[in-house]
Protein backbone atom coordinates (compact mmCIF):
# COMPACT_ATOMS: atom_id res chain seq x y z
CA UNK A 1 0.00 0.00 0.00
CA UNK A 2 1.40 3.39 -0.79
CA UNK A 3 -0.16 6.65 -0.12
CA UNK A 4 0.92 8.69 -3.18
CA UNK A 5 0.88 12.78 -3.61
CA UNK A 6 -2.47 13.63 -4.59
CA UNK A 7 -4.31 17.22 -5.61
CA UNK A 8 -7.44 18.46 -3.93
CA UNK A 9 -9.84 19.88 -5.73
CA UNK A 10 -11.31 23.24 -4.08
CA UNK A 11 -14.87 22.74 -3.09
CA UNK A 12 -17.73 25.11 -3.52
CA UNK A 13 -17.65 27.20 -0.47
CA UNK A 14 -13.50 27.83 -1.32
CA UNK A 15 -14.55 29.11 -5.26
CA UNK A 16 -16.81 31.22 -3.50
CA UNK A 17 -14.40 32.71 -1.41
CA UNK A 18 -11.56 33.33 -3.76
CA UNK A 19 -14.22 35.30 -6.06
CA UNK A 20 -14.93 37.40 -2.85
CA UNK A 21 -11.47 37.56 -1.59
CA UNK A 22 -10.37 38.82 -5.17
CA UNK A 23 -12.94 41.35 -5.23
CA UNK A 24 -12.33 42.94 -1.67
CA UNK A 25 -8.57 43.37 -3.26
CA UNK A 26 -9.46 45.01 -5.91
CA UNK A 27 -11.36 47.62 -3.62
CA UNK A 28 -8.29 50.23 -3.38
CA UNK A 29 -6.65 48.49 -1.14
CA UNK A 30 -7.78 49.86 1.94
CA UNK A 31 -6.58 48.08 4.97
CA UNK A 32 -9.90 46.84 6.65
CA UNK A 33 -10.72 45.22 3.20
CA UNK A 34 -6.94 43.76 2.99
CA UNK A 35 -7.72 42.33 6.27
CA UNK A 36 -11.39 41.50 5.62
CA UNK A 37 -10.87 37.84 4.71
CA UNK A 38 -14.10 35.34 3.82
CA UNK A 39 -13.70 31.82 5.17
CA UNK A 40 -15.91 28.79 4.04
CA UNK A 41 -17.71 29.44 7.23
CA UNK A 42 -17.92 32.94 7.36
CA UNK A 43 -16.19 36.54 7.14
CA UNK A 44 -13.05 37.17 9.44
CA UNK A 45 -11.30 40.80 10.08
CA UNK A 46 -7.97 40.21 11.84
CA UNK A 47 -5.55 43.35 12.19
CA UNK A 48 -2.00 44.14 10.86
CA UNK A 49 1.49 45.18 12.63
CA UNK A 50 4.51 47.02 10.84
CA UNK A 51 5.69 43.80 9.24
CA UNK A 52 2.43 41.31 8.63
CA UNK A 53 -1.21 40.67 8.78
CA UNK A 54 -2.67 38.36 11.19
CA UNK A 55 -6.03 36.46 11.43
CA UNK A 56 -6.15 34.92 15.16
CA UNK A 57 -8.66 32.80 16.90
CA UNK A 58 -9.91 31.03 13.83
CA UNK A 59 -12.31 27.73 14.68
CA UNK A 60 -11.13 24.94 12.48
CA UNK A 61 -13.76 22.43 14.08
CA UNK A 62 -16.88 22.86 16.61
CA UNK A 63 -15.78 22.84 20.37
CA UNK A 64 -15.27 18.82 21.17
CA UNK A 65 -17.14 19.55 24.06
CA UNK A 66 -20.54 17.32 25.72
CA UNK A 67 -21.00 14.55 23.43
CA UNK A 68 -18.40 15.75 20.80
CA UNK A 69 -15.55 14.76 23.33
CA UNK A 70 -13.79 11.81 22.15
CA UNK A 71 -15.19 11.81 19.20
CA UNK A 72 -13.58 13.28 15.56
CA UNK A 73 -13.58 16.81 14.93
CA UNK A 74 -17.08 18.20 13.27
CA UNK A 75 -16.98 21.65 11.54
CA UNK A 76 -18.01 24.70 13.20
CA UNK A 77 -20.59 26.38 12.64
CA UNK A 78 -21.17 29.07 10.34
CA UNK A 79 -21.44 33.03 11.32
CA UNK A 80 -22.95 35.49 9.27
CA UNK A 81 -21.03 39.07 10.64
CA UNK A 82 -17.32 39.14 10.45
CA UNK A 83 -15.65 37.44 13.30
CA UNK A 84 -13.33 39.16 15.39
CA UNK A 85 -9.94 37.84 14.44
CA UNK A 86 -7.51 39.90 16.60
CA UNK A 87 -7.30 37.97 19.64
CA UNK A 88 -5.82 34.26 20.60
CA UNK A 89 -8.54 31.64 21.15
CA UNK A 90 -8.40 29.62 24.46
CA UNK A 91 -5.13 26.99 24.43
CA UNK A 92 -6.26 23.31 25.09
CA UNK A 93 -7.02 22.05 28.54
CA UNK A 94 -3.83 21.29 30.28
CA UNK A 95 -1.89 22.14 33.95
CA UNK A 96 0.28 24.71 32.66
CA UNK A 97 4.17 25.10 32.42
CA UNK A 98 6.94 26.35 30.40
CA UNK A 99 5.34 25.23 27.53
CA UNK A 100 1.61 26.39 27.66
CA UNK A 101 -1.16 28.39 29.91
CA UNK A 102 -3.28 26.45 32.35
CA UNK A 103 -6.54 25.77 30.64
CA UNK A 104 -9.70 23.81 31.47
CA UNK A 105 -11.52 25.45 28.19
CA UNK A 106 -12.44 22.38 25.67
CA UNK A 107 -13.60 24.93 23.26
CA UNK A 108 -10.30 25.18 21.97
CA UNK A 109 -9.61 24.23 18.55
CA UNK A 110 -8.62 27.28 17.04
CA UNK A 111 -5.47 28.52 14.62
CA UNK A 112 -3.45 31.57 13.55
CA UNK A 113 -2.93 32.89 10.17
CA UNK A 114 0.02 34.77 9.85
CA UNK A 115 1.43 36.60 6.32
CA UNK A 116 3.53 39.01 4.60
CA UNK A 117 1.98 42.60 3.33
CA UNK A 118 2.10 41.30 -0.21
CA UNK A 119 0.00 39.57 -2.67
CA UNK A 120 1.48 35.86 -2.89
CA UNK A 121 0.75 33.19 -3.38
CA UNK A 122 2.79 32.55 -0.34
CA UNK A 123 4.03 29.01 0.43
CA UNK A 124 2.38 28.04 3.79
CA UNK A 125 4.09 26.48 6.78
CA UNK A 126 1.55 24.68 9.65
CA UNK A 127 3.48 24.80 13.13
CA UNK A 128 2.64 21.63 14.93
CA UNK A 129 4.09 22.81 18.98
CA UNK A 130 4.82 20.51 21.31
CA UNK A 131 5.31 20.36 24.61
CA UNK A 132 4.93 15.98 25.56
CA UNK A 133 1.00 15.89 24.16
CA UNK A 134 0.08 17.56 27.65
CA UNK A 135 0.72 20.92 27.31
CA UNK A 136 1.23 23.94 24.98
CA UNK A 137 -1.07 26.14 22.30
CA UNK A 138 -0.42 27.67 19.12
CA UNK A 139 -0.30 31.56 20.55
CA UNK A 140 3.06 30.96 22.00
CA UNK A 141 5.00 31.10 18.67
CA UNK A 142 5.84 34.71 17.10
CA UNK A 143 6.10 33.99 13.72
CA UNK A 144 7.37 36.90 12.20
CA UNK A 145 10.59 35.88 11.59
CA UNK A 146 9.77 33.16 9.28
CA UNK A 147 6.82 35.72 7.51
CA UNK A 148 9.34 38.10 6.64
CA UNK A 149 11.09 35.53 4.56
CA UNK A 150 7.59 35.16 2.53
CA UNK A 151 5.71 32.63 3.67
CA UNK A 152 2.50 32.49 5.51
CA UNK A 153 2.40 30.73 8.84
CA UNK A 154 -0.19 28.79 10.42
CA UNK A 155 -0.24 27.64 14.45
CA UNK A 156 -2.95 25.58 15.69
CA UNK A 157 -4.09 24.00 19.21
CA UNK A 158 -5.19 20.24 19.35
CA UNK A 159 -6.65 18.09 22.20
CA UNK A 160 -3.93 17.06 24.31
CA UNK A 161 -3.39 14.41 27.05
CA UNK A 162 -6.43 12.01 27.72
CA UNK A 163 -8.72 14.00 25.95
CA UNK A 164 -6.73 14.17 23.12
CA UNK A 165 -5.32 10.51 22.77
CA UNK A 166 -7.55 8.35 25.25
CA UNK A 167 -8.46 4.80 24.06
CA UNK A 168 -11.27 3.29 25.48
CA UNK A 169 -13.53 -0.02 24.74
CA UNK A 170 -16.39 1.72 25.20
CA UNK A 171 -14.82 4.41 22.50
CA UNK A 172 -14.27 1.74 20.09
CA UNK A 173 -17.32 0.40 20.20
CA UNK A 174 -18.95 3.23 18.88
CA UNK A 175 -16.07 4.19 16.72
CA UNK A 176 -15.86 1.36 14.20
CA UNK A 177 -13.60 -0.70 16.39
CA UNK A 178 -10.70 2.72 16.64
CA UNK A 179 -10.00 5.11 19.26
CA UNK A 180 -7.51 7.34 20.53
CA UNK A 181 -5.35 9.58 18.33
CA UNK A 182 -8.25 12.68 18.80
CA UNK A 183 -5.34 15.21 18.69
CA UNK A 184 -3.73 13.72 15.44
CA UNK A 185 -7.45 14.00 13.75
CA UNK A 186 -7.67 17.70 15.19
CA UNK A 187 -4.45 18.31 12.97
CA UNK A 188 -5.75 16.72 10.12
CA UNK A 189 -8.99 19.27 10.11
CA UNK A 190 -6.86 21.76 10.96
CA UNK A 191 -5.02 21.05 7.64
CA UNK A 192 -7.91 20.24 5.66
CA UNK A 193 -8.94 24.00 6.48
CA UNK A 194 -5.79 25.04 5.31
CA UNK A 195 -5.98 23.45 1.64
CA UNK A 196 -9.95 24.88 1.59
CA UNK A 197 -8.83 28.38 3.09
CA UNK A 198 -5.44 29.77 2.81
CA UNK A 199 -5.82 31.24 -0.75
CA UNK A 200 -8.22 33.44 0.34
CA UNK A 201 -5.08 34.54 2.87
CA UNK A 202 -2.42 34.76 -0.26
CA UNK A 203 -1.51 31.21 0.61
CA UNK A 204 -0.47 28.21 -1.45
CA UNK A 205 -2.77 25.27 -0.82
CA UNK A 206 -0.67 23.60 -3.10
CA UNK A 207 2.66 24.43 -1.04
CA UNK A 208 2.35 23.46 2.54
CA UNK A 209 4.92 22.46 4.79
CA UNK A 210 4.28 20.90 8.31
CA UNK A 211 6.39 21.12 10.77
CA UNK A 212 7.03 20.68 14.49
CA UNK A 213 9.20 20.41 17.64
CA UNK A 214 9.38 17.15 20.17
CA UNK A 215 5.43 16.37 20.23
CA UNK A 216 5.03 18.69 17.64
CA UNK A 217 7.77 16.72 15.34
CA UNK A 218 6.73 13.26 16.82
CA UNK A 219 2.91 14.47 14.83
CA UNK A 220 4.85 15.46 11.81
CA UNK A 221 5.97 11.81 11.92
CA UNK A 222 2.61 10.26 12.32
CA UNK A 223 0.97 12.71 9.66
CA UNK A 224 3.75 11.33 7.65
CA UNK A 225 2.38 7.77 8.42
CA UNK A 226 -0.92 8.50 8.45
CA UNK A 227 -3.17 7.52 5.22
CA UNK A 228 -5.90 10.22 6.61
CA UNK A 229 -3.44 12.91 5.83
CA UNK A 230 -2.56 11.88 2.58
CA UNK A 231 -2.71 15.11 -0.07
CA UNK A 232 -2.73 17.37 3.34
CA UNK A 233 0.73 18.33 2.71
CA UNK A 234 3.91 19.01 0.79
CA UNK A 235 6.74 18.84 2.86
CA UNK A 236 7.48 18.01 6.65
CA UNK A 237 10.09 19.35 9.10
CA UNK A 238 10.68 17.13 11.87
CA UNK A 239 12.44 18.50 15.00
CA UNK A 240 13.22 16.76 17.87
CA UNK A 241 10.14 14.04 16.75
CA UNK A 242 11.49 10.38 16.35
CA UNK A 243 11.36 9.81 19.90
CA UNK A 244 8.91 7.13 20.18
CA UNK A 245 9.17 5.43 16.61
CA UNK A 246 6.96 2.34 17.53
CA UNK A 247 3.82 3.18 19.04
CA UNK A 248 1.73 1.15 21.21
CA UNK A 249 -1.26 -1.58 19.69
CA UNK A 250 -4.76 -0.20 20.58
CA UNK A 251 -5.24 -3.10 23.27
CA UNK A 252 -2.61 -2.20 25.03
CA UNK A 253 -3.94 1.62 24.82
CA UNK A 254 -7.90 0.47 25.97
CA UNK A 255 -5.89 -1.14 28.96
CA UNK A 256 -4.75 1.75 30.04
CA UNK A 257 -8.23 3.87 29.51
CA UNK A 258 -9.77 1.47 31.67
CA UNK A 259 -7.01 1.91 34.14
CA UNK A 260 -8.14 5.99 33.98
CA UNK A 261 -12.04 5.05 33.79
CA UNK A 262 -11.71 3.07 36.87
CA UNK A 263 -9.78 5.82 38.81
CA UNK A 264 -11.86 8.74 38.28
CA UNK A 265 -14.93 6.11 39.10
CA UNK A 266 -16.45 5.33 35.75
CA UNK A 267 -16.52 2.27 37.32
CA UNK A 268 -18.99 1.21 34.52
CA UNK A 269 -16.95 1.89 31.89
CA UNK A 270 -19.32 3.59 29.96
CA UNK A 271 -18.72 6.68 27.54
CA UNK A 272 -21.30 8.52 29.05
CA UNK A 273 -19.69 8.84 32.08
CA UNK A 274 -16.25 9.10 30.39
CA UNK A 275 -18.01 11.98 29.39
CA UNK A 276 -19.42 13.60 32.17
CA UNK A 277 -16.07 13.81 33.87
CA UNK A 278 -15.27 17.42 34.81
CA UNK A 279 -12.11 18.48 32.98
CA UNK A 280 -10.49 19.13 36.52
CA UNK A 281 -10.55 15.66 37.04
CA UNK A 282 -9.06 14.49 33.66
CA UNK A 283 -6.08 16.60 34.07
CA UNK A 284 -5.44 15.39 37.49
CA UNK A 285 -5.71 11.31 36.46
CA UNK A 286 -3.05 11.96 33.25
CA UNK A 287 -0.92 13.41 35.67
CA UNK A 288 2.85 11.55 34.87
CA UNK A 289 1.05 9.68 32.24
CA UNK A 290 3.19 8.86 28.48
CA UNK A 291 0.94 10.46 26.02
CA UNK A 292 1.76 9.24 22.73
CA UNK A 293 -0.42 8.06 19.67
CA UNK A 294 -1.69 4.86 19.22
CA UNK A 295 -1.97 1.90 16.77
CA UNK A 296 -5.82 2.57 16.89
CA UNK A 297 -5.97 1.29 12.69
CA UNK A 298 -7.69 4.04 11.46
CA UNK A 299 -5.30 6.93 11.45
CA UNK A 300 -2.19 5.21 12.25
CA UNK A 301 -2.54 1.51 10.72
CA UNK A 302 0.79 0.68 11.81
CA UNK A 303 3.95 2.25 13.93
CA UNK A 304 6.08 4.71 12.66
CA UNK A 305 8.98 2.13 12.31
CA UNK A 306 6.98 -0.12 9.74
CA UNK A 307 5.46 2.52 7.89
CA UNK A 308 9.02 4.00 7.37
CA UNK A 309 10.55 0.62 6.64
CA UNK A 310 8.43 -0.76 4.32
CA UNK A 311 7.86 2.60 2.06
CA UNK A 312 4.03 3.02 3.04
CA UNK A 313 3.67 6.75 4.07
CA UNK A 314 3.18 10.20 2.77
CA UNK A 315 6.63 10.16 0.75
CA UNK A 316 7.35 13.97 0.48
CA UNK A 317 10.50 15.86 1.13
CA UNK A 318 11.53 15.90 4.65
CA UNK A 319 13.85 18.00 6.88
CA UNK A 320 14.82 15.95 10.39
CA UNK A 321 17.23 15.88 13.23
CA UNK A 322 18.18 16.32 16.76
CA UNK A 323 19.62 18.77 19.78
CA UNK A 324 23.52 17.91 20.62
CA UNK A 325 22.74 17.60 24.28
CA UNK A 326 18.26 16.94 23.95
CA UNK A 327 18.14 14.92 27.54
CA UNK A 328 19.56 18.53 29.59
CA UNK A 329 16.48 19.74 29.98
CA UNK A 330 14.54 16.86 29.96
CA UNK A 331 15.88 15.51 32.97
CA UNK A 332 15.91 18.70 35.19
CA UNK A 333 12.34 19.09 34.12
CA UNK A 334 11.94 15.90 35.32
CA UNK A 335 14.10 14.92 38.00
CA UNK A 336 16.21 17.62 39.67
CA UNK A 337 13.51 20.23 39.80
CA UNK A 338 10.56 17.15 41.32
CA UNK A 339 11.47 17.13 44.96
CA UNK A 340 10.01 13.56 45.04
CA UNK A 341 12.65 12.30 42.50
CA UNK A 342 15.54 14.40 42.91
CA UNK A 343 18.74 14.63 39.97
CA UNK A 344 20.67 11.51 39.24
CA UNK A 345 23.60 11.24 41.59
CA UNK A 346 26.82 8.42 42.12
CA UNK A 347 24.73 6.62 44.66
CA UNK A 348 21.27 6.44 42.44
CA UNK A 349 23.69 6.35 39.01
CA UNK A 350 23.41 2.85 38.34
CA UNK A 351 19.44 2.12 39.02
CA UNK A 352 18.87 5.11 36.93
CA UNK A 353 20.48 4.25 34.04
CA UNK A 354 19.34 0.51 33.97
CA UNK A 355 15.83 1.77 34.02
CA UNK A 356 16.14 3.76 31.20
CA UNK A 357 17.42 1.53 29.16
CA UNK A 358 14.92 -1.59 30.63
CA UNK A 359 13.13 -1.85 26.69
CA UNK A 360 16.99 -1.44 25.02
CA UNK A 361 17.80 -4.83 24.97
CA UNK A 362 21.50 -3.26 26.58
CA UNK A 363 22.46 -4.09 30.17
CA UNK A 364 23.96 -1.34 32.51
CA UNK A 365 27.59 -2.99 32.28
CA UNK A 366 27.45 -2.80 28.18
CA UNK A 367 26.17 0.76 28.64
CA UNK A 368 29.02 1.66 31.18
CA UNK A 369 31.30 0.39 28.89
CA UNK A 370 30.41 2.74 25.71
CA UNK A 371 29.57 5.81 28.42
CA UNK A 372 32.38 5.49 31.65
CA UNK A 373 31.21 7.75 34.18
CA UNK A 374 35.30 9.20 34.06
CA UNK A 375 34.84 10.66 30.95
CA UNK A 376 31.48 12.91 32.57
CA UNK A 377 31.79 15.86 34.78
CA UNK A 378 29.29 14.52 36.54
CA UNK A 379 26.67 11.69 36.70
CA UNK A 380 23.83 13.19 35.08
CA UNK A 381 25.55 14.71 32.25
CA UNK A 382 26.60 10.30 31.32
CA UNK A 383 22.89 9.64 32.12
CA UNK A 384 21.95 12.61 29.25
CA UNK A 385 24.50 11.33 27.05
CA UNK A 386 23.08 7.88 27.27
CA UNK A 387 19.29 9.41 27.28
CA UNK A 388 20.19 11.82 24.25
CA UNK A 389 21.86 8.99 22.24
CA UNK A 390 19.38 6.28 23.07
CA UNK A 391 16.26 8.20 22.85
CA UNK A 392 16.81 11.42 20.65
CA UNK A 393 20.35 10.88 18.45
CA UNK A 394 19.91 7.49 16.86
CA UNK A 395 16.55 6.84 16.83
CA UNK A 396 16.30 10.10 14.58
CA UNK A 397 18.92 8.84 11.88
CA UNK A 398 17.14 5.56 11.87
CA UNK A 399 13.76 7.40 10.96
CA UNK A 400 15.75 9.79 8.46
CA UNK A 401 17.94 6.12 7.33
CA UNK A 402 14.75 4.56 6.51
CA UNK A 403 13.06 7.43 4.64
CA UNK A 404 16.00 8.16 2.74
CA UNK A 405 16.27 4.17 1.42
CA UNK A 406 12.07 4.63 0.42
CA UNK A 407 13.61 7.18 -2.00
CA UNK A 408 12.75 10.40 0.12
CA UNK A 409 14.12 13.51 0.13
CA UNK A 410 15.79 13.57 3.33
CA UNK A 411 17.75 16.94 4.94
CA UNK A 412 19.50 15.92 8.28
CA UNK A 413 20.54 18.22 10.69
CA UNK A 414 21.83 18.21 14.15
CA UNK A 415 21.18 21.80 16.23
CA UNK A 416 24.99 22.71 18.30
CA UNK A 417 25.29 25.64 19.92
CA UNK A 418 26.81 24.60 22.95
CA UNK A 419 25.69 27.94 24.28
CA UNK A 420 22.24 28.19 23.30
CA UNK A 421 20.44 30.28 25.99
CA UNK A 422 18.00 28.42 28.23
CA UNK A 423 14.64 29.97 28.02
CA UNK A 424 12.49 27.37 29.51
CA UNK A 425 13.94 26.45 33.55
CA UNK A 426 15.83 28.65 35.93
CA UNK A 427 19.17 28.84 34.42
CA UNK A 428 20.96 28.27 37.54
CA UNK A 429 19.63 24.65 37.88
CA UNK A 430 22.35 23.32 35.95
CA UNK A 431 25.94 24.59 35.73
CA UNK A 432 26.21 23.36 31.59
CA UNK A 433 23.04 22.92 29.20
CA UNK A 434 24.60 22.68 25.92
CA UNK A 435 22.28 22.49 22.64
CA UNK A 436 19.09 21.35 25.15
CA UNK A 437 15.77 19.73 24.21
CA UNK A 438 13.66 22.93 22.43
CA UNK A 439 16.60 25.19 22.51
CA UNK A 440 16.50 25.15 18.41
CA UNK A 441 12.60 26.85 18.44
CA UNK A 442 14.03 30.74 19.83
CA UNK A 443 16.19 30.44 16.65
CA UNK A 444 13.53 30.39 14.63
CA UNK A 445 10.60 31.94 16.30
CA UNK A 446 12.05 35.09 18.35
CA UNK A 447 11.57 35.07 22.36
CA UNK A 448 10.44 38.20 23.66
CA UNK A 449 11.92 37.16 27.29
CA UNK A 450 14.21 40.09 28.30
CA UNK A 451 16.48 38.31 29.90
CA UNK A 452 17.81 36.47 27.02
CA UNK A 453 20.91 38.29 24.99
CA UNK A 454 22.27 36.63 21.78
CA UNK A 455 25.62 36.74 20.41
CA UNK A 456 26.21 38.01 16.58
CA UNK A 457 27.61 34.42 16.11
CA UNK A 458 23.89 33.33 17.35
CA UNK A 459 21.88 36.14 15.55
CA UNK A 460 24.03 34.74 12.47
CA UNK A 461 22.31 31.02 13.26
CA UNK A 462 19.22 32.04 13.98
CA UNK A 463 19.19 33.96 10.66
CA UNK A 464 20.77 30.77 8.67
CA UNK A 465 18.81 28.51 10.37
CA UNK A 466 15.09 30.51 9.35
CA UNK A 467 17.06 30.72 5.30
CA UNK A 468 16.95 27.18 5.54
CA UNK A 469 13.82 26.56 6.90
CA UNK A 470 11.75 29.11 4.87
CA UNK A 471 13.44 28.04 1.24
CA UNK A 472 12.90 24.19 2.67
CA UNK A 473 9.21 25.31 2.75
CA UNK A 474 9.29 27.30 -1.01
CA UNK A 475 11.29 24.38 -3.08
CA UNK A 476 11.71 21.44 -1.19
CA UNK A 477 15.31 22.19 -0.76
CA UNK A 478 17.27 24.16 1.90
CA UNK A 479 19.91 25.54 0.08
CA UNK A 480 19.73 28.96 -1.63
CA UNK A 481 21.77 31.34 1.15
CA UNK A 482 25.28 30.41 2.91
CA UNK A 483 26.58 27.18 4.02
CA UNK A 484 25.62 23.75 1.13
CA UNK A 485 23.48 21.26 2.83
CA UNK A 486 23.81 17.73 1.40
CA UNK A 487 21.14 15.95 1.08
CA UNK A 488 20.96 12.73 3.56
CA UNK A 489 21.88 9.48 2.24
CA UNK A 490 22.52 6.12 3.79
CA UNK A 491 26.13 6.29 1.97
CA UNK A 492 27.02 10.05 2.84
CA UNK A 493 25.69 10.00 6.51
CA UNK A 494 25.46 13.45 6.06
CA UNK A 495 24.07 15.85 8.81
CA UNK A 496 24.06 19.58 8.73
CA UNK A 497 25.64 20.53 11.94
CA UNK A 498 23.88 24.14 12.76
CA UNK A 499 26.08 26.13 14.65
CA UNK A 500 27.04 29.49 15.58
CA UNK A 501 28.82 31.45 13.03
CA UNK A 502 28.70 29.01 10.55
CA UNK A 503 26.77 26.00 9.40
CA UNK A 504 29.18 22.83 8.28
CA UNK A 505 28.65 19.23 6.67
CA UNK A 506 29.72 16.48 9.06
CA UNK A 507 29.55 12.61 8.85
CA UNK A 508 30.52 11.73 12.56
CA UNK A 509 27.14 11.89 13.58
CA UNK A 510 26.39 7.82 13.65
CA UNK A 511 30.45 7.67 15.93
CA UNK A 512 29.76 10.35 18.17
CA UNK A 513 26.34 9.23 19.74
CA UNK A 514 27.27 5.78 19.45
CA UNK A 515 24.82 4.27 16.84
CA UNK A 516 26.29 1.17 16.13
CA UNK A 517 25.40 0.40 19.57
CA UNK A 518 22.06 1.31 20.34
CA UNK A 519 21.20 0.32 16.58
CA UNK A 520 23.79 -1.94 14.68
CA UNK A 521 24.09 0.45 11.79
Amino acid sequence: MRFDRKGVRPGRPLLLAAIVGMALAGCGGDNEDRNRILTDRGEVLGNETASMRQYLGIPYAAPPTGARRWRAPEAPAAWTTARDATKFGSGCPQTGGAFGAASTNEDCLYLNVFTPKGDGPFPVMVWIHGGAFVSGSGDSYDASKLVAQGVAVVTINYRLGHLGFLAHPALSAEQGGSSGNYGLMDQQAALRWVKNNIAQFRGDPNNVTIFGESAGGLSVQSQLASPLASGLFNKAIVQSGSYNLDQPALTQAQAGGTAVANAAGCTDQSASCLRALPVEQILQRQAGANVVPTIDNRVLPQTLRSAFASGTFNKVPVIEGNNADEYSLLSAARMDLVPSVGPVTATNYQARVSSLIAASGKTFEQVNAQYPLTAYATPVEAYDAIATDLLFACSGRTSARLKSASGTNVYAYEFNDPNAPMIYLPPATRPRWGAYHAAEIQYLFPTSRSNVTYTAAQQALSNQMVAYWTAFAKNSNPNGTGPTWAQYTGSNDAYQSLEPGASRTVTNFAERHKCAFWTGA
